[in-house]
């Protein structure tokens, strides 16, 4: 392994990816070393080789700046799970050269890609971000996640979908918005997911208090994370938020309920010890209806459903007919009344969950 001088000309020359907007690279002692396996969490300086799909990088400010070959950027590795992207592991040693896997700064070895997507760019590794004996950092050392103890738990609507790009992030946003005009105290968070900043800015612009994700905690993306560590990282995101004396906390999970890491963290105690109420985010009816029956046999309450399919009135009269639960557009949620009755349909639920409780103990 060669142990390199970590120097203040490269880090003024490198465009730093907003997965990694919180390393401070003004920290004493830091070098570069090659020679070693990456991990996920590893922090990457590399220079752009070819460009492929991506041509542009997130930044630390949330700016899409361009890329051309022989720019250095600043980067992390993970593994990538998109069945409409890429699918991506972290490769075994650090070789010639890695793949750009997400334009907010991730990098990996492309294993499979959707057919609309274009071989990925390439990066050529300048070394991975190691203390002053050569040891790897691991971008968690920049968690700026800060729980605290809490009196009152706020209730928590979580957003899941069907599949990628089932209407998630909109359907979350929105719900956001409604609770935020009618005058709630709201956070947006993302538990999992491929960093990138899209989505707690969407959240902040809706009206949220607090937005954070995954990338705040330390990692560039959670595919391949277990399971227990994911769980807990929910946890830290909810009282980092729920510190903020938010009235509401709407968390969503990324991917869809198939995914490995969703559907285990759906089925994880400290996860559904969180969840109150569920906003299903749909691509289509039956998918809404499949996901709805799916969830509540994991004990989940679905107290609504939205995402792409309320695109078509035909497709929402479908899932209405196969579901008890309302079926709303992202622009009806985002309204005060509709959202209010989200919150209280979610209350209701952890008021059922307590008793239900309550009956156990005492039995």
């Amino acid at each position: 392994m060669r142990i390199r001088e970590f120097s203040a000309e490269l880090a003024s020359r490198l465009k730093v990816a907003y997965a990694v907007r919180n390393v401070d690279l003004t920290s004493p002692g830091l070098t570069l070393v090659d020679g070693c396996a990456p991990r996920p969490g590893h922090i990457l300086a590399a220079r752009v080789d070819a460009i492929g799909h991506h041509n542009w990088l997130e930044l630390a400010t949330g700016r899409k700046a361009a890329i051309y070959p022989g720019d250095e950027i600043l980067l992390a590795f993970g593994e990538r799970y998109a069945p409409d992207q890429y699918e991506s592991r972290v490769p075994d040693v650090l070789g010639t050269s890695v793949d750009l896997v997400a334009a907010g700064g991730v990098a990996g070895e492309v294993l499979s890609r959707h057919g609309d997507m274009r071989p990925p760019t390439r990066l050529e590794p300048l070394g991975i971000l190691a203390d002053r004996e050569g040891v790897p950092i691991d971008l968690r050392r920049y968690s700026v996640l800060a729980p605290f103890g809490l009196g009152d738990h706020p209730p928590v609507v979580c957003v899941v979908g069907t599949s990628m790009n089932a209407g998630k992030s909109t359907t979350a946003a929105s719900v956001i918005r409604g609770l935020a005009r009618s005058g709630r105290r709201v956070a947006g968070i993302k538990i999992t997911g491929t960093g990138a900043g899209g989505d707690p800015w969407m959240f902040r612009d809706s009206g949220a208090v607090v937005a954070a994700d995954f990338t705040d905690g330390g990692y560039p993306t959670t595919a391949g994370i277990p399971v227990p560590e994911l769980a807990e990282l929910a946890q830290t995101l909810y009282h980092h938020a729920a510190a903020h004396d938010v009235d509401a906390v709407v968390m969503e999970i990324a991917d869809g309920i198939l995914q490995a890491e969703t559907s285990a963290l759906l089925e994880h105690p400290l996860v559904r010890e969180l969840v109150d109420g569920v906003v299903l985010a749909a691509a289509d009816a039956a998918g809404a209806r499949y996901g709805a029956l799916h969830l509540r046999g994991l004990g989940l309450p679905v107290i609504a459903a939205s995402g792409k399919l309320t695109q078509s009135q035909l497709a929402i009269r479908e899932a209405m007919a196969g579901m008890d639960a309302p079926v709303y557009t992202p622009g009806e949620l985002a309204e005060g009344p509709v959202a209010q009755e989200i919150l209280a349909l979610a209350g209701v639920a952890r008021a059922r969950r307590a008793g239900v409780l309550e009956l156990g103990e005492a039995a």
